[in-house]
Parts: C-alpha cells; structure tokens; sequence
C-alpha cells in the first residue's frame, strides 16, 4: 500500500473504521491471527459500536452534497458524521454559533442527519426493552443479568439457612 498524501485531511469514523475492516481487525476473533496492533483493535471495537458501523461512502457522499445548502465548517460536517446528533441539543455543542448563523434551520438539520445518516448501535434502548431484560426476584430487588438473579438468590437463600 503505497501513501498518496500524508496528513491529507481529518478521517471519519466510517473511514477509519473501514480501514481496520481492510487491515482484518474484523476477521480474527482471536487477535493473534492478523499483525493488527492491540491499539488498533481497540478502536475497531469502540467503532463497530457507534454509527459508523452502519454507514456506507454513499450514505456519506449523499449528506455531505445534502449539507452543502447550510454552509458548515469543515470540523462541523466531520463531527456532524462521526456524532449523528438526533435533536438540537446535541448538535448544538458540534455547530460554533448556532443560533446566530441558523435560526430556524437548525431543525432542518437534524432532519437530514436522520434521514441521510443510518443510526448506530449506541441508541439507547426503549425503555420496554429494558424492563424485558430486568429480573424480578423474590424480595423485590431487581438485577439486569439472570447469572446475577440466580447468585443474588443464592446468597438470600444461604442466609435465610444461617439464621
């Protein structure tokens, strides 16, 4: 592999992430296998859990010709990418000056990050499927491992004999 530019620009998480898929940090569960570094795997870990996982180059290059209209900074659009902001509170902090440069196209915004940009695993769960995974136990404690119900009762059991 031969570099064409070094230091040619600031990289999105899909593009580093799709880098280390190259590498074969995907295709060694081992990690023994393939000369990726340790360093390397981490990341690739931390990014198969965020929004990079599910986006493509066209998913990409249709936001990037999409956000053209609002005039963002180069930093912004990189963040905007890598963060997949869902409402305005959490693309304000990534927008310098929001209010003043967009007013009411903040809004718009959002909604094309939502509809241009795939969501990632990171998304918080509704709160029914979390009360799915929640054990009920007998004393009205809940935990949300079964391994960590059955030893909690284990342990209410052994005592409940000791007394």
């Amino acid at each position: 592999m031969k570099i064409k530019a070094a230091n040619a620009g600031a990289l999105t998480n899909f593009e580093v992430l799709d880098f280390l898929r190259s590498r074969g940090a995907s295709k060694d569960p081992t990690r023994v296998i393939v000369p990726v570094a340790p360093s390397e795997f981490k990341v690739y870990d931390y990014l198969v859990e965020t929004a990079a996982c599910n986006q493509t180059r066209e998913h990409i290059n249709e936001f990037l010709e999409k956000c053209k209209k609002y005039s963002l900074a180069k930093a912004e659009v990189l963040n905007i990418i890598n963060l997949r902001p869902s409402s305005l509170v959490e693309i304000d902090p990534i927008i310098e000056q929001s209010e003043k440069r967009f007013e009411e196209q903040l809004e718009g915004l959002v909604n094309l990050v939502a509809e241009v940009l795939p969501t990632g695993s990171t998304q918080p769960k509704p709160e029914e499927e979390i009360e799915e995974e929640n054990v009920e136990m007998a004393d009205g404690e809940k935990t949300e491992h079964e391994g960590q119900a059955v030893e909690a009762e284990q342990i209410h059991n052994d005592e409940n004999e000791g007394s």
